[in-house]
């Protein structure tokens, strides 16, 4: 089917999806928060013949997706993300002490937290289901293991098979082992794990600095999809253009792929494999430990659970792809708080000061384990200007300038594009 030429800049029913920012910027101190931020993905699928179609425009496409009522599906997705960093497996144990660090046996966890993140590299393989906006479960399948996140009401439940340890955690926050307050977040936060996820937070994000179209058709997971394209007008961004597979039949996203604007592999690639958009079974959202399970209950924050309480529904924006609403259950607002937005679009850069950071980025190597201190180094470009000099922290997604003096730049911008903001704002 020809490519549908229709164009928009990101109006969508109710309004312009450009009037609510979706870009949240993250401090890099350690770079695998940002790198963390924005995963939850999965690769590109063959396409098995583009399928002729009625044709649509942009804009009726983007009110599909929006008005998309879809409360139930399963299926399976696979995930493949390059974010162009050094692979995290043993970096989690130079900052906790490796094996006889925290974390159940062997140094090995359920909490989502620690778990979830492992989707920010590689390729992986996850079965998805949910039924209604108050059951979703989501597993990440290895070799010989499984590790679930399972949600029935206000139950909170994660469970990995390898280690035979398990998470529990309240909606209403009720952590059950008060004398282990730990202040640490229950779940992580803005982990988006699939399409549709990607898919909204891309769409919430464009506006007169993006172009959208509509690209032709596809087939995905043996569904007939549209091609919605998304395209940065800017240049300096390092997003070069998001394309998402639209079902033709429910509007719901089945697959999504982001490119770099250097080219060559996606950062992000995530479809469906296989996907039934019928009821499924209640089984797959109840879960009861065995016995010999070691069970970890959600932990409150020192002050009683008042300044970020852990109630196990933060992170479950990670399940919000499955069914509308289930993300908005701890949604948070992850903006810097000071910060100083130089420009616009996809090439805005967010400016800050982190009080008492002067030399940080220095000060943070020498002192960081020797996996830690190579994990900095290999992210790290020495660079100066009228700012003075820094580092610049870089992966293919988020950029991050830190100056010798304390400030901090960073955006989804070129290396270049962040040293000629903090030129003009010496």
């Amino acid at each position: 089917m020809a490519p549908n030429d229709s164009t928009t800049t990101g109006t969508t029913a109710g309004g312009s999806v450009g009037r609510r920012k979706a870009a949240r910027y993250i401090v890099p101190v350690a770079v695998a928060g940002v790198a963390a931020a924005t995963i939850g993905l999965v690769p590109a699928l063959a396409s098995s013949g583009d399928p002729e179609l009625p044709k649509i425009g942009a804009q009726e496409l983007i009110e599909k997706i929006a008005a998309s009522d879809t409360q139930r599906l399963s299926g399976t997705m696979r995930i493949s993300t390059d974010l162009g960093i050094p692979s995290l497996g043993g970096l989690a144990g130079a900052f906790t002490g490796g094996e006889g660090g925290p974390g159940g046996r062997g140094g090995a966890s359920a909490d989502p937290k620690d778990r979830m993140t492992e989707l920010v590299s590689g390729t992986h393989t996850l079965r998805v289901a949910a039924d209604g906006p108050d059951k979703q479960r989501l597993s990440i399948l290895d070799d010989a293991a499984e590790y679930s996140l399972i949600r029935n009401g206000d139950q909170v439940w994660a469970y990995d098979s390898k280690s035979d340890t398990a998470y529990h955690a309240t909606a209403d926050g009720a952590g059950k082992d008060a004398g282990h307050r730990s202040g640490k977040r229950s779940v992580p936060e803005g982990v988006p794990t699939t399409p549709k996820a990607l898919a909204e937070q891309v769409l919430e994000a464009a506006g007169p600095t993006t172009s959208v179209t509509v690209d032709g058709t596809a087939q995905v997971a043996g569904r007939d999809a549209y091609r919605l394209v998304v395209k940065p007008k800017q240049s300096g961004s390092t997003i070069g253009s998001a394309t998402i597979a639209v079902d033709a039949e429910n509007g719901v996203p089945l697959k999504f792929t982001l490119l770099p604007s250097s080219g060559g592999k996606a950062i992000v690639d995530a479809g469906f494999t296989k996907v039934d958009f019928a009821k499924p079974d209640a089984s797959l959202f109840t879960f009861t430990p065995a016995k010999g399970t070691e069970v970890t209950e959600a932990q409150e924050d020192e002050d009683g659970g008042k300044a970020g309480r852990s109630d196990g529904t933060k992170g479950l924006e990670g399940l919000e792809g499955l069914v509308p609403g289930a993300g908005q259950l701890g949604a948070g607002d992850q903006g810097v708080k000071g910060a100083r937005v130089i420009g616009e679009g996809w090439s805005a850069v967010a400016e800050f000061k982190v009080p008492g950071a002067a030399g940080l980025p220095g000060k943070a190597s020498e002192e960081a384990p020797a996996e830690a201190r190579q994990f900095l180094d290999a992210l790290g470009d020495k660079v100066s200007g009228k700012f003075g000099s820094g580092t610049v922290f870089k992966t293919r997604v988020v950029n991050t300038l830190m100056t010798d003096d304390g400030r901090v730049y960073v955006g989804a911008v070129t290396k270049e594009k962040l040293v000629e903001v903090a030129n003009g704002a010496s």
